[in-house]
């Protein structure tokens, strides 16, 4: 497994959605977590940009995951920049 440089977080209530990319842009990690193990999973996990949609839990998150308490510096990303249009 590559080093991860970005991870995505895909938020809702309880079950969130942790996907990471090596440096080449393929994904090296699909995850599942609950909201317990969020914090937990990203103070084991190496310092890497975190990239989740912006909305309140987001705001939240950042806070929680950024400095100065981890290592992750987090970006927010508006809505229409998150799914392809089909």
């Amino acid at each position: 497994m590559s080093e991860i440089i970005t991870v995505g977080l895909d938020l809702a209530k309880n079950v969130f959605q942790v996907h990471g990319a090596d440096s080449k842009g393929s994904a090296d990690l699909r995850k599942k977590l609950r909201r317990a193990q969020v914090l937990e999973f990203f103070t084991k996990l190496p310092p890497c940009l975190v990239a989740m949609e912006a909305c309140g839990g987001a705001h939240f998150r950042g806070r929680e995951s950024g400095p100065p308490h981890q290592a992750h510096p987090t970006r927010l990303c508006e809505a229409l920049h998150q799914a392809a249009k089909k």
